[in-house]
């Protein structure tokens, strides 16, 4: 709950692993690298990987997949800004780079904003209100995953483009300094944007699906079914109740609080496929 960010374990782990020195001490780098390796797995997927940078990608993407192909879209997000090292001509290069989701905070405060695990866990910085438009202004999307309350606020207060939250819980049935408060569930759907719901049990204190069921349920009750999506966090570091070759249970869960076909299909994925349509 209170992290500072003078450890790093990745230095060394790179040099090990033999990543290029650029990316030693340098994050703005390590995260091109990262972008750079994405490339090239999907050069070799024979077609099954695409990367989403814009609508006409996104499109394309939709359309294969209504033709039958099997093929997965992939969004190259960023958790934490501190990869920027508090200069806006960094984001430009990550932007090239392919990123279009791009997290404010994780687990520590940035340059930016503060993380609700911070030591600080301030607001939003003069360098973050200007990433903030320079975010809005290339289309790319805010997500206010890990970001402080205080952070939150004023980001809502100045964001004229949808944001999302891509993995959190809500207070409403999960109280803890990581969650989104009914204020804040409120301001969300003003600004039209998207709340993912996570599956683990920091976030919805519980390990199962109806946990996670019971808070879309929460957001869906106060502000709306447009507002609420599935945000797993299948990332390997957090046990989840299932994984992506399970969803039909998170569906079967989803019948069993009374969601009816067309808002399950929301859920799991035409809120968020609305959203990139009005921001990419």
């Amino acid at each position: 709950n209170r992290n500072d960010n003078k450890t790093d374990q990745i230095t060394s782990l790179a040099i090990a692993f033999g990543w290029p020195p650029r990316t030693w001490n340098n994050l703005t780098q390590r995260a091109i690298y990262q972008a750079n390796k994405l490339d090239k797995f999907i050069k070799k997927s024979q077609g099954k990987l695409t990367l989403i940078r814009d609508r006409h990608d996104l499109n394309a993407l939709i359309e294969q997949r209504q033709k039958g192909n099997k093929i997965t879209g992939a969004l190259l997000g960023l958790e934490g800004v501190h990869a920027l090292r508090g200069e806006i001509k960094n984001f430009d290069l990550l932007y090239q780079s392919g990123f279009r989701l791009i997290g404010l905070a994780h687990f520590f405060d940035n340059q930016a904003v503060g993380s609700a695990h911070g030591i600080e866990k301030g607001g939003l910085t003069d360098f973050g209100r200007e990433l903030i438009l320079a975010i809005e202004a290339k289309g790319a999307i805010v997500d206010l995953a890990h970001v402080s309350p205080k952070g939150i606020d004023r980001i809502l207060e100045i964001a004229t483009k949808p944001v999302i939250v891509s993995h959190t819980g809500v207070r409403g049935t999960c109280n803890n300094q990581r969650n989104l408060s009914d204020e804040q569930i409120k301001k969300i759907a003003t600004n039209k944007g998207v709340i993912g719901i996570a599956m683990f049990a920091k976030a919805v204190c519980g390990n199962s699906l109806k946990d996670t069921a019971k808070a879309m349920k929460y957001v869906t009750d106060l502000v709306g079914i447009d507002y609420v999506s599935l945000g797993s966090d299948f990332d390997g570091t957090v046990t989840t109740p299932i994984d992506a070759s399970q969803m039909s249970l998170l569906t079967q869960e989803l019948l069993n609080q009374d969601f009816d076909r067309e808002e399950i299909s929301k859920i799991m994925g035409k809120n968020f496929l609305r959203l990139l349509f009005e921001t990419l």
